[in-house]
């Protein structure tokens, strides 16, 4: 990687255009091992900046600046005020429905300008997306509306709201725990009414603010933060407030490990790994076989994967929530710190760099802060005084991963708790020359091929940029959905080498302003949007979309495809199995997966049986 421009690619990009897709795949897939995304090393830089002056820097200020015994100049008061706790949650969440967290940037396809979120979501006439549409009254339609706008700036209000209110008093604390100060639990109403409501207008915004992580904290937060402020109050209420907090992040991790058991997650450590800037090729190339000629995932790749990764996501925080030894409290404090300053650098696709850095600092502040010495003897869930409490957070917290992993086109994948999995809805999407153009046409939309091109200091040729948005192909091509998304394509369009083929998280970003792996987002219901407003003919747009393996660990669960034509809506669906997929090279050498078809569209024939060149429609 050079620091103000890419490094040289691995052939000259006006040869490497003409090359068949699946070569295409193969050279920029082999060429991953090494090089990741290649972006200039100027835009990590910028990414540091962000995480650690923007995010943290400020958002401690802002802590200190509202509390009275947290001081930005005294690094030890950070660690024993568990109001950071909730400050920094706050404020990461502002920053994401912003859209100067996660998904920010040219990681995540935003590359001129690198932020989108509020430029869409301030702006009437944009596409919107209601989960219930047709079941929700006031909720239908797709387009933005003022009342929308209106109510965006009323989220934004709410969270800004919470974030600068003066931090009240606790009156009754354990022995040993020193001064704590909780943001005032009335505080946090707006956000838990106004947030809902969003995203039962718009879920791409109510999913962008991470509400799944976020929203909990601020529940808890106003109703036993009540109870800790109240008359009458005891020293075993503050207890409570901690151990639910606690709670809340094991969930998360044992979710987030849990979901990695099964036949993708080894899929994702090898090419995270090698979009890391600072990691030496030599380490990077022992994540797979033998590159560039096997680049399925090493032995080495399975451990870090399954040991470094699921094991890690799920024991030491089992341990966490169950122990009352300060020294084992304090330990793996310190191993979950590591694990998230180890995925921090290697700067994965989605950037979720402020959510890692988040979760490991707040580790080390509710396991081994809170005043002098370490109180995993006081706050534990065995000192939970209320334990028939319990049932319903654990229920709260719970519905959206059992339900996720039970039936995951029911639920996103981040309520799932399945991030960073390999485990995704997924899509490729594929246009008919002209068509990716006419996305231009709506509301603040431009391809991020034209975007390329205005890069600042060093724009992109328009043949440099087509190579380096097909790099978003061959990153999926690496997962274990992609190798069956390329398949269904190659079996469905006898005209793929002349298509824009695109990964569709990236196209949604520039349709719908955020995604963050999210295949939900950019569906039958995305494309339908598009359809109305372009009025595509038959074939013009043809996806290729699959479905989340639902529990993945039963190895012989097969997983769901379908076909979507923007003209026609969906005309097939079938499966594919998980095993065909991880058995192949990310370039398909051998052809397409077995595919099983479950359903056709009547009239409908795939456009690759056809020889005339007619419309894939009888």
């Amino acid at each position: 990687m050079g620091f103000l421009k890419p490094a040289p690619e691995p052939m000259p990009p006006a040869e490497f255009l003409v090359l068949p897709l699946r070569e295409r795949i193969r050279v920029l897939s082999t060429n991953w091992v090494t090089a990741g995304f290649n972006t200039p090393r100027m835009l990590h830089v910028v990414y540091i900046l962000k995480m650690l002056g923007l995010y943290f820097a400020v958002g401690l200020a802002i802590t200190s600046a509202t509390t009275d015994h947290v001081a930005f100049t005294d690094p030890g008061t950070w660690f024993d005020n568990v109001v950071v706790y909730q400050k920094l949650a706050i404020w990461l969440m502002l920053l994401e429905v912003i859209g100067l967290g996660g998904a920010f940037g040219p990681l995540c396809g935003h590359f001129v300008p690198m932020l989108g979120n509020i430029r869409y979501w301030l702006r009437p006439g944009t596409i919107r997306m209601a989960p219930w549409g047709r079941h929700v009254p006031l909720t239908g339609g797709d387009e933005r509306t003022i009342a929308d706008v209106l109510l965006y700036v009323a989220v934004l209000a709410s969270l800004c709201y919470p974030l600068l209110v003066h931090a009240d008093p606790v009156p009754l604390l354990p022995a040993g725990t020193g001064p704590q100060e909780l943001v005032p639990p009335l505080a946090f109403v707006p956000i838990l009414v106004t947030m809902p409501l969003m995203g039962l207008r718009d879920k791409v915004v109510f999913l962008a603010a991470r509400s799944e992580q976020y929203l909990p904290v601020m529940l808890f937060s106003a109703t036993f933060g009540a109870i800790v402020l109240a008359d009458g109050a005891s020293a075993a209420d503050f207890v409570n407030l901690v151990v639910a907090f606690k709670i809340i992040i094991c969930v998360v991790w044992i979710g987030a490990g849990v979901s990695k058991l099964g036949e993708h997650f080894i899929n994702v450590v090898p090419p995270m790994v090698s979009n890391s800037p600072g990691q030496l090729d030599v380490v990077k190339r022992l994540h797979y076989r033998n590159a560039p000629d096997d680049i399925r995932p090493s032995r080495l790749a399975w451990f870090m994967a399954h040991v470094g990764g699921t094991t890690v996501e799920i024991i030491i925080p089992v341990v966490l929530l169950l122990t009352t030894n300060d020294t084992i409290a304090l330990l793996g404090a310190v191993a979950m710190l590591v694990f998230h300053v180890y995925i921090t650098s290697t700067f994965p696709l989605a950037v979720p760099l402020e959510w890692n850095v988040y979760f490991g600092y707040i580790a080390i502040v509710l396991w081994a802060g809170l005043g002098d010495g370490f109180h995993a003897s006081t706050y534990n869930i065995w000192e939970f005084s209320e334990p028939l409490l319990l049932i319903p957070v654990f229920a709260l917290l719970l519905f959206g991963p059992v339900l996720g992993n039970l039936r995951p086109d029911l639920v996103s994948f981040l309520p799932s708790m399945r991030q960073y999995a390999g485990n995704w809805a997924s899509a490729v999407w594929t246009m008919r020359p002209g068509i990716e153009e006419r996305f231009n046409e709506l509301p603040l939309v431009e391809n991020q091929v034209d975007q390329l091109q205005r890069m600042q200091p060093m724009p992109y040729a328009a043949d440099e940029a087509e190579m380096t948005i097909q790099k978003a192909l061959a990153w999926r091509s690496m997962h274990s959905q992609g190798r069956g998304l390329f398949s269904v394509l190659y079996e469905h369009l006898d005209d793929i080498e002349t298509r824009a083929v695109r990964e569709g998280e990236f196209v949604c970003n520039t349709v719908v302003g955020w995604n963050f792996g999210d295949g939900h987002l950019h569906d039958e219901r995305l494309v339908a949007a598009i359809q109305k407003r372009l009025q595509l003919a038959p074939g013009d747009l043809v996806v290729a979309y699959c479905e989340s393996q639902a529990t993945p660990w039963r190895t012989s669960r097969p997983q769901e495809y379908r076909v979507i034509d923007a003209a026609l809506g969906v005309v097939e669906r079938g499966t594919w199995d998980v095993r065909d997929c991880v058995r192949e090279q990310p370039w398909l050498p051998n052809g397409p997966v077995p595919l099983q078809v479950t359903w056709t569209a009547e009239g409908y024939r795939r456009q690759s049986t056809l020889t005339d060149g007619k419309d894939p429609v009888s």
